[in-house]
């Protein structure tokens, strides 16, 4: 276990109501912890107050800190995340949960929102927009896909269609890399990519890495065509 206590200025200007937000964070890897810690530490107003490396020390750790937001890994030694979503929300359900993951179905997520969670975030895309979706479950609204959802219904509901299409075949690829193939069939550099999700180069190029590993490819014109071949991105529309 790990405390921390910072003490920052309110911001004002995008969150002009919230002048403090207390987040525990709940990992089994340390990196993964650090990382996240790191990205909160560029919001004034979020207070890392401990951390927890096992299910079993994120329940205790929550009951007794009852922290405002708990992100929370998954996959976890002696108690799993779903596990321990279940237990706050029967003990502290003012607590609000994001869930940590590595990979997630669609009919999971609706699971875990319908459960009690607030909102998931994969950790392919966690160094995305990581302030905004703990301010934004902190406000009170909810973090699916990506994005601020105000509107839980709604947002259930495009999950519930989304869960009831077909997926197609992704080989192991994360939703990051899907869109670096989008783009590698767009005929993108690696500098194009990277300015477009706010990547640097050398992550592009670990992500080409792990996509040639995962489709057997070895260069980006093969990438192309096995992903036009293989319907991993969308079909152009006509002209």
């Amino acid at each position: 276990m790990t405390m921390h206590a910072k003490h920052g200025t309110s911001e004002v200007g995008r969150w002009p109501n919230i002048s403090s937000v207390r987040v525990l964070i709940a990992d089994d890897h340390p990196v993964v912890r650090v990382g996240v810690r790191n990205m909160l530490s560029s919001e004034p107003v979020i207070d890392v107050i401990a951390e927890a490396g096992d299910g079993d020390e994120a329940l205790d750790l929550t009951k007794r800190l009852v922290p405002d937001v708990l992100l929370l890994d998954i996959s976890m030694p002696r108690l799993s995340g779903f596990e321990v979503l279940r237990r706050i929300m029967e003990d502290s359900p003012t607590v609000k949960i994001i869930l940590l993951t590595a990979g997630i179905t669609t009919q999971q997520i609706i699971e875990a929102l319908q459960a009690g969670a607030r909102g998931v975030i994969l950790k392919d895309t966690i160094t995305d927009r990581m302030s905004e979706a703990v301010m934004s479950v902190a406000a009170g609204d909810y973090w699916i896909g990506g994005k601020r959802v105000v509107n839980l219904v709604a947002g259930l509901h495009d999950l519930e269609q989304k869960a009831a299409r077909p997926e197609r075949k992704t080989y192991g690829l994360t939703p990051r890399e899907m869109e670096v193939v989008g783009c590698i069939v767009e005929g993108c550099s690696n500098r194009d990519i990277a300015q477009q999700f706010h990547l640097s180069e050398e992550t592009v190029k670990r992500h080409l890495s792990n996509i040639f590993d995962k489709t057997g490819v070895s260069t980006r014109l093969e990438l192309a065509m096995f992903a036009i071949a293989h319907e991993l991105v969308s079909p152009a529309p006509p002209a």
